[in-house]
């Protein structure tokens, strides 16, 4: 099952917070594995609603980028530094790729063999030394076990191939050799009377009693194979451990949580086709080929509260987007394909999740409920915004009333540690909640800071308002407005940049406006906030 990540907007306000997660439990009942996230620190009022309910906090998401592991590359595809090299060519054949990561026994990248590797080495190989296993031989030559004492063989490789007479008297043997021999009981009587490491008997030869009894006594290790002298030499060399072809040197390697137009950019200049993908403490995954890459399976995204891209997850270009859920204006995300997308004109996205439920005849946990009604209260003021709709009343009502809550008590004690400034930068203050809005070629800014104690900003109002000025001209907006919300009084004090002053003025009927000017019921930036600033603006 494909998981499906639900997020809200770059600011997480309660009702994105919480329309997330309660949208991500409606698909999770609907059998999807759907989580909710979030795009940065969350509120101090959602953090209050979230342990208020004993909700968990969403995780954090970066982006939803196309990443290596979300391409079909060949998951699973190495073989360990004791498999043989005909083992190793095999298995690619058998897969069809020409390189293939080998990794120790703990599964950690030690190197990538390719085909090419493979018949270099053979091409140019002149050595007799074998270090490699006697199940590699065994496998190698398809031969018959007749005597295993070394797990492990190594030594120089010979081969009986002058007569016996000249052999016995002129070929030392010793217990580092292996010796490939047909059914000459003299030479073999004189290997294991040597006590030689291997012995290779050819052609499916006979081996007499007396002389396994030594080769018993002697621990000498006997392979049988039905192969002739030169097939058998030909091919004892595959058997060799296949990390005896690894050559020294920096490979390229990509982990899954890398990029995917980073592994573009990387692999055409390399010119490459086979990448080892690894994991943490280097551990090997599989194999991407720059010929596999077409196989993309994008990241599942459902958007709650917003769908304008400026204020969604980064990389959503990359991703697929299966569903909109969102009571703003229509923004400017587009899709391949056509989607679900749920568009109301109410207060806050968790009104029209709270139908979703109805429609699906989901019964609605505690939590979500509470959730529901948080987010429905915070996106209204508690019902006082402009925004707010009789559909927004009558389902905070019933909600209220199932969770047996005075949802007007409930809002002051949100609204207050919402609203705390304690432990806040002025920055961090004047953009927590600043949305920025395109205006022909430019872009102007609102921000909106709710507070019950106004005083708090106005003591070091001189500060803020110096800041709005580096804030326009560092990002080069047109304007910079800035509404302190004061939810009790129902109405904002407003801050802006010098340059601004006659379109402030303008635009809400005051002759030579001051900062810090309080208009009241002045309280929803949507709806009162941004039509004044397009009307006026010039």
């Amino acid at each position: 099952m494909e998981h499906v990540y639900v997020v809200g907007h770059r600011k997480p306000d309660t009702d994105s917070v919480t329309s997330a997660i309660v949208l991500a439990n409606l698909k999770k009942e609907q059998g999807l594995d759907a989580k909710p996230y979030v795009l940065g620190e969350i509120a101090k009022e959602a953090k209050f609603v979230l342990d208020y309910f004993h909700i968990k906090e969403p995780k954090f998401l970066n982006d939803v980028k196309l990443q290596i592991k979300d391409l079909n590359y060949h998951k699973g595809v190495f073989q360990k530094e004791t498999a043989s090299i005909k083992e190793v060519y095999e298995y690619m054949e058998a897969n069809a790729i020409t390189g293939v990561p080998i990794v120790n026994e703990k599964q950690k990248f030690l190197g990538l063999i390719t085909l090419k590797g493979i018949v270099r080495e053979l091409l140019k190989n002149n050595e007799s030394y074998l270090k490699t296993s006697y199940q590699n031989i065994l496998k190698t030559l398809n031969g018959e076990e007749v005597l295993h004492f070394d797990d492990e063989i190594e030594g120089n490789l010979k081969i009986a191939s002058f007569k016996s007479t000249t052999f016995l008297e002129n070929i030392t043997l010793t217990e580092r050799d292996i010796l490939i021999v047909g059914d000459r009981h003299s030479i073999i009587e004189y290997a294991i009377e040597s006590g030689v490491k291997l012995l290779i008997v050819i052609g499916s030869g006979e081996i007499k009693e007396h002389h396994l009894k030594d080769a018993k006594e002697k621990c000498v290790n006997i392979i049988r194979t039905s192969l002739e002298t030169y097939d058998t030499a030909k091919q004892i060399y595959l058997s060799n451990y296949i990390s005896s072809l690894l050559q020294e040197g920096r490979i390229t390697t990509f982990e899954e949580s890398d990029y995917y137009d980073e592994f573009i950019v990387r692999s055409g200049k390399l010119k490459h086709n086979n990448y080892p993908i690894l994991g943490k403490n280097d551990k090997c995954l599989g194999l991407l080929r720059v010929t596999d890459i077409n196989g993309k399976n994008k990241k599942k995204v459902i958007l709650v509260d917003h769908n304008e891209e400026d204020q969604s997850v980064e990389g959503l270009e990359e991703a697929e987007i299966l569903e909109i859920v969102d009571h703003h204006k229509l923004g400017d995300i587009s899709t391949a394909y056509p989607i679900n997308f749920r568009n109301m004109a109410v207060g806050s996205t968790n009104t029209i999740l709270y139908f979703m439920y109805q429609e699906q005849h989901i019964a609605l946990a505690r939590e979500i409920a509470g959730l529901m009604l948080s987010g429905i209260l915070s996106d209204t003021l508690s019902l006082t915004s402009p925004t707010t709709t009789d559909i927004d009343r009558k389902v905070v009502k019933t909600l209220a009333e199932n969770l047996g809550i005075n949802y007007q008590e409930y809002a002051r004690e949100m609204f207050k540690a919402g609203t705390s400034l304690e432990g806040r930068s002025k920055e961090e203050i004047l953009t927590s909640d600043m949305k920025v809005f395109p205006w022909e070629n430019e872009k102007f800014a609102i921000s909106q800071i709710f507070t019950l104690n106004f005083e708090d900003i106005e003591r070091e109002q001189e500060e803020y308002i110096e800041l709005i000025e580096e804030l326009k001209s560092e990002k080069e907006y047109k304007l910079v407005l800035v509404a302190v919300t004061d939810i009790l009084k129902n109405g904002s004090y407003l801050y802006f940049d010098r340059a601004s002053k006659e379109i402030i003025e303008d635009a809400f009927g005051i002759s030579d406006i001051k900062e810090g000017t309080y208009i009241d019921g002045i309280v929803s930036r949507k709806k009162q906030l941004v039509p004044k600033i397009l009307e006026n603006i010039r």
